[in-house]
């Protein structure tokens, strides 16, 4: 069994608004194992991205992390200092952004961008850089890789800028890649393409994954494990095998009921009922519960905790509590 590269710990970051104080990460605990791909997933707004950026240090003005721990090799990352961390950024630990378009320089070379972390992390000359760098676009498989060492993100399709956010994130051997939407905006074709080359890189390099999603069919192609947010909270997680065939929270059976299936052909397909609550009048109730069909007394009085059942199946929902206590 494979130890743990991250342990999230009662983490929580608030965002301070104009209109209240925004609990988007509440309390949330998981662990990623060295090698394992992890996927989070939930509505957007549920804490997904913000989780990851607690991780990478990067969560800016109004925003701030409050408590919690995030170890890494059991070393809390929120008590290193600035220096220390981005030693780690991009290093031991690199991410994947939403968009390559606006998360690559415009008037930076690609070759330049790739090169960068190259020449301050692993203190490479800059013909080595380039060398490795030219190497990189070739493994994301990016053809004529001398001549894109030397274009502009514009000249560049989607798809392929895609390619180059992994090719830097890949440059300096990262123990954990966090993908965060790693295909949104791309056609069906790239999508595979992309996944295709995230678990070939897995496999080559035994690097931990954190993908975040809200993709059920990206999560069933790519998990080994799978953690649920809602509303800033874990409320459910398991082996990807078992969550599927076994979904304990009413939210969860609710998006797997959700996801259109061609062998089942229906007229209008499967909502959940309600709106996510707003983030500044969360309470000590059960958050799903004005969404829930089975919401019971104790549900709007009470946050159930996340319990683990069989099968290291975690849920915090007060139907599986004994007694409802």
């Amino acid at each position: 069994m494979s130890n743990n590269l991250i342990e999230f710990r009662n983490l929580r970051t608030n965002f301070y608004t104009g209109s209240g104080v925004v609990k988007a990460v509440n309390d949330v605990s998981f662990s990623i194992r060295e090698g394992e791909t992890l996927c989070v997933v939930g509505e957007s707004g549920c804490g997904k991205s913000v989780t990851a950026m607690s991780l990478m240090r990067l969560v800016a003005t109004p925003g701030k992390i409050v408590g919690g721990e995030i170890l890494y090799k059991g070393e809390d990352l929120l008590k290193l200092k600035e220096r220390e961390m981005r030693y780690l950024r991009g290093n031991e630990i690199a991410m994947i952004f939403q968009d390559p378009m606006s998360s690559l320089n415009p008037v930076l070379t690609i070759g330049h961008q790739i090169a960068e972390p190259l020449r301050i992390h692993k203190k490479l000359s800059k013909q080595e850089a380039k060398k490795k760098s030219i190497e990189l676009i070739e493994l994301v498989g990016i053809p004529r890789a001398a001549k894109i060492y030397d274009s502009y993100p514009h000249e560049l399709s989607g798809g392929m800028r895609q390619r180059i956010m992994i090719a830097i994130a890949l440059s300096c051997d990262p123990k954990l890649l966090i993908a965060d939407e790693p295909t949104t905006a791309l056609d069906v074709t790239i999508q595979a393409q992309i996944l295709d080359l995230m678990r070939d890189i897995k496999k080559e390099f035994n690097t931990a994954i954190m993908m975040i999603t809200h993709d059920l069919g990206v999560v069933a192609e790519m998990a080994d494990h799978v953690v649920v947010m809602y509303a800033g909270k874990v409320i459910e997680e398991a082996p990807v095998h078992e969550l599927f065939n076994n979904p304990k929270h009413p939210y969860t059976q609710g998006l797997l009921k959700a996801k259109p299936v061609i062998s089942n052909r229906q007229d209008r397909l499967y909502t959940i009922p309600g709106q996510v609550p707003n983030p500044v009048e969360l309470g000590e109730n059960c958050y799903f519960n004005d969404r829930c069909e089975h919401c019971m007394e104790i549900c709007v009085q009470k946050q159930p905790d996340l319990n683990i059942y069989d099968n290291k199946h975690k849920a915090a929902c007060w139907l599986y509590e004994k007694e409802g206590k």
